[in-house]
This record gives structure tokens, sequence and C-alpha cells, in this order.
């Protein structure tokens, strides 16, 4: 049996963290693969790095020496903290060189590189901790692993043949050792052997790569929350932990709100249907949210509400646009073409609406200006609006539910901007003004969740 864990930043940002966590760890049966984000805080410190033009490199370079080092004296004795600064020293030395080095700014690949240092020796940390309490662990980096990237600068995608040929010479063998392997999530080497990431949250995607590409048993995300919940409990205080769900819903809450798990998590494990657990690493003994393909009869329709805010919707008028495809097509292509993200899409005969993030507002209207005016009639923009996801198992199948939930976003008294149904069966999606966004998840949770209907 082979586990894949995974250890989001604030599981292991702190020494009391990566005890809590190397005992998670070593309790497991099995074989087991850990993937590890950054300790919380370096990614964003890291990032800040390289916007700021004005930053002075000793001081990043002792800020980034004390947080690991604080960690390591706390966590080790003397014989064990010479044997980590062996290997901190090697990586924290390429660190400094890679920061100092000029001209490595003019790679493309620069902020992959230093975003995804923080990885490198969160890992080490933890591959030491569990050493010293007497289990052989080794910490790999995405290179040592094998694992491999394809995909442009901060949007990369990974490539799992590639992996899967990478972890069977480089990890597998540890296994059969009894070796436990702590590896860096976030990013993978592209075919220029440089480091591209996975996007913000991407060392559960990372896992969940990792776990096709070994055929592993099941997939642990390990984080600071109970698991997947039917609301956000900062919105909601009498949202519950669901105990199980199926891919397509799991995968419907993380890409519309559900801050849980990286959308882009659920497809490499649905794949070669690999069991996937979200849980608390500061409550291990909570059993957490189990995702599976299987799909058990349930009493309540409606499993969760989630809210996406701070949204846009685009509208393009053009006459008779329903009847013109391709020029449909070059929008949408127009919005790749500077990477925007839409998350609904609505259509009528002389209209497209798109939903897109508030801050990808200006870039969009740029971008859709360069296309032949006499296509284009008028662009509208109406912000601060918010995407409310309304998810259970088959949804749709419910006849007059649709009916109900919109009876209930009346009684939030709220309108309805924009409506996404049908493209999937276990959600229900539509846009509301971002001041009514709270008051419609609370009913929404109160009449078809907490309230039993």
């Amino acid at each position: 049996m082979i586990t894949v864990l995974k250890f989001g930043g604030t599981s292991v940002g702190s020494a009391e963290a990566l005890k809590r966590v190397a005992k998670i760890i070593t309790e497991e049966e099995g074989s087991k693969v850990v993937v590890v984000s950054a300790m919380s805080g370096v990614t964003n410190f890291l990032v800040n790095v390289i916007e700021d033009k004005n930053v002075k490199m000793n001081e990043v370079f002792k800020t980034f020496y004390d947080k690991h080092i604080d960690v390591a004296k706390q966590l080790f004795d003397e014989k064990q903290l010479k044997d980590f600064m062996k290997e901190f020293d090697m990586r924290f030395n390429d660190f400094k060189t890679l920061l100092s080095d000029k001209t490595a700014r003019e790679d493309p690949f620069f902020k992959d590189n230093v975003t995804s240092q923080g990885e490198r020796f969160s890992s080490l940390l933890l591959a030491h901790e569990m050493s010293s309490i007497g289990f052989r662990s080794v910490a790999l980096t995405s290179e040592q692993a094998g694992i491999a990237a394809i995909g442009r600068p901060l949007s990369g995608s990974c490539d799992l043949a590639k992996t899967a040929v990478g972890l069977t010479m480089n990890v597998r063998p540890l296994l059969h050792d009894d070796v436990i392997p702590v590896i860096t999530g976030f990013y993978g080497i592209n075919e220029e052997g440089k480091p591209l990431t996975f996007g913000r949250g991407g060392s559960d995607y990372a896992a969940a790569a990792i776990g096709n590409a070994i055929d592993a048993d099941s997939v642990e995300i390990w984080t600071d929350v109970d698991g997947f919940m039917s609301a956000d409990p900062r919105v909601v205080p009498d949202a519950v932990s669901i105990d199980e769900m199926n891919f397509s819903e799991a995968a419907e809450l993380a890409h519309f709100g559900a801050k849980v798990l990286h959308p882009r998590t659920v497809e490499p494990v649905r794949m070669k249907h690999i069991t996937l657990k979200v849980k608390n690493s500061y409550r291990p003994e909570h059993p957490g949210t189990i995702i599976h393909h299987l799909r058990k009869p349930r009493d309540e329709i409606l499993r969760s509400v989630a809210m996406k805010v701070d949204l846009s919707i685009i509208t393009v008028s053009s006459g008779e646009i329903a009847y013109k495809p391709i020029m449909v097509a070059h929008i949408i292509e127009k919005l790749a073409e500077v990477d925007v993200m839409v998350y609904a899409i609505s259509t009528s005969l002389s209209t497209v609406a798109l939903l897109i993030h508030n801050l990808d507002v200006k870039k969009t209207l740029k971008s859709l200006n360069t296309m032949d005016n006499s296509d284009i009639e008028r662009i509208d923009v109406k912000s601060n609006v918010a995407l409310i996801c309304a998810v259970g198992d088959s949804l749709l199948d419910k006849h007059g539910f649709s009916g109900d939930i919109f009876g209930a976003v009346k009684e939030a008294n709220a309108n309805v901007e924009m409506i996404s149904e049908g493209a999937s069966d276990v959600s229900l999606n539509f846009v509301v003004p971002t001041d009514s966004a709270i008051e419609v998840v609370k009913t929404l949770h109160r009449k078809f969740i907490s309230g039993g209907a």
C-alpha cells in the first residue's frame, strides 16, 4: 500500500507543527511519499523579493536563513543540527547564487525558480526531523524526484507520463528500502531543466500528480481545517464538515470558492480512481473528508454552498452574435492570450457575458479592444459581483430544485445577474451583487442544509 501525504504551509510552519507532522507520517501504515509546501509566509516573502526593486539582498538572505535555522535549532540536538547544516548550506548557497545573478533575472522562468525555493528547505527540515526520531527519510527536490512539467512560466502542468518514469527510477527504490521520501511540492522541471511552478497552492496538485505517477492507493491533503465544509465557517458559523464526496462535487467546490483544496488536484487522482482525503494536521483524529468515484444514495440534496467574490461581468454586444460562432471563439482567444480565467459564460442572440476576476478587467478590455471594431457594438462592465456555487450530487436531476434555490435567493433580497446551469450535473452556479452574497449563502445553508430540507 502506498500513500502520498501532502502538508501545507501552516502544517510545516513551526518546530511544533513539524513535530506533529512527523508523528502523523510515521504512524501511517504502509509505504509513504511525503509532499510539502514552503513554510507559511515564505512564498509570499519570495514574491515580494522579486517585485521590490529596492530590496536589500543581505537582509533577504538573513531573514530567509534565520527563519529556517531558528526552527532547526528547536528541533535538533548538536549532532543532528550538524548533519542538517551540511545539506542546508549547499541549498542555501544555491539560493544566494540565484538571487545574486543579475543575468538570471532575464530568464523567463526566473520567477518560477525563486518562488519555488521555500519548498527546498521545508522538505529538508521535515526529512531530518523524521530521521531524528528514528525513521529513515530523505529530502528530494523535484529535480531529484523526476517531476516533469510543461507549460508557460508560472502556469505549468505536470507531464504525468514522464513523471511516472522519473518516480519509478528515483522514488520507488526508496520505498522498497523503507525510506520515506519528502518531495518538494509546487513545481516540476521542464524540458530545458528549469523549475516551472504549478500556480499558487500548486503543491496539492503536485501531490495528486505524484499519486497518479506511482499508482498510489490514496492521496492525503493535510491542511488546517477539517476537510470540506458545508459552507465557509467564517460566513456560516454552524457549517459542518462533509465526511464524503465524489470527485465531481469536490472539483466544483474547489474551483468555485472552497479554498481547502487546489482546484486542479482532483483530475490526476480521478483518472486512476485513487482515493483522495482532506484532513486537519492540527486534529489528526478527525476523519476529514474522503473523496472518491463512488456515488452513494443521500437524503440531502444540497451538500455545500461556496462563493467567490471580487468578480466582474464583461458583456460584449454585437448584432446576432449567436450566428457568428467564429466571433465568440475570437473573444475567448483574446482572453486566453492574456491568461484571463473565465469562471462562467452566458450567451444570448446579441451578447456574450463573461465572468472574470476584478483584477483582470483592465487587461481584458485592452485585449478585446484589439478586435475589429466593426464586429463589436459595445463592451460593458459590471463590477463587484460574486459567484455562488451550490453543489450536490445529481443536483439538477431533482425536479423543481432549481426553482427552490432561486426562491431562497429572492428571500435573501438578492438579484441574480447571471446563471450557469447544465454544464455540470452536480452544481448550480449564479452571480449576485457582492453585497448580497453572504446573505444568499446563509439563506441557502439554513434552508437546505442546516434546516434539513
